[in-house]
């Protein structure tokens, strides 16, 4: 398999990006491949694009896997295991959020809560510092359970109408905080 000029520009861009979101360059690149193939590939044919190690291919495919992010496919009479990416752009990001969370937010906040219930530990400043990330994270992973809920359709127009979400907020200016009294 050779690859355009396009496809390996864009393999090596996110094989580098994917070393700085914190995972192995090589998996970066496999998600890429597949993400650009317009048809299921094998991991011979992955492995042959790259140019990596089977053994690399593999791992590179079971950690995609434990993601969600990439599909595994077979056609009659070929017993090989072929590889997709899913192809709602929306469902992808979906993925790589709901991954995020669990692996990076969920544990700080768990930590978060037990440095608060551990009781007091003659540091003010820092014990208040500590309650107000808790609380921002948990606005935040709040506000994400309840975008999570949204259908693509109406997230996708959520967040096209954001500047103009900021403008009403901007002229609702003191109604806001006694309509969130009320509630």
């Amino acid at each position: 398999m050779t690859l355009t000029p396009l496809q390996q520009e864009f393999v090596l861009h996110f094989g580098e990006m994917g070393s700085r979101w914190g995972i192995n360059r090589t998996v970066g690149q496999i998600y890429a491949l597949l993400f650009l193939s317009s048809k299921p590939l094998n991991a011979e044919e992955i492995t042959d694009g790259l140019g990596i190690s089977r053994s690399n291919t593999s791992m590179g495919l079971k950690e995609l896997q434990s993601w969600g992010l990439v599909r595994l496919k077979h056609f009659p009479g070929d017993r090989r295991d072929y590889f997709t990416t899913p192809e709602d752009l929306w469902e992808i990001v979906r993925i790589l959020v709901a991954e995020r969370k669990k692996r990076e937010i969920d544990p700080t906040l768990t930590k978060l809560r037990e440095l608060e219930m551990s009781g007091p530990a003659g540091d003010d400043y820092a014990e208040a510092r500590i309650a107000e990330l808790r609380e921002l994270i948990e606005m935040l992973t709040g506000f994400y359970a309840e975008m999570e809920k949204l259908e693509t359709e109406r997230l996708v127009k959520l967040m096209t109408m954001g500047q103009r979400i900021a403008g009403l907020i901007d002229k609702a200016g003191g109604a806001l905080p006694s309509l969130m009294k009320r509630k």
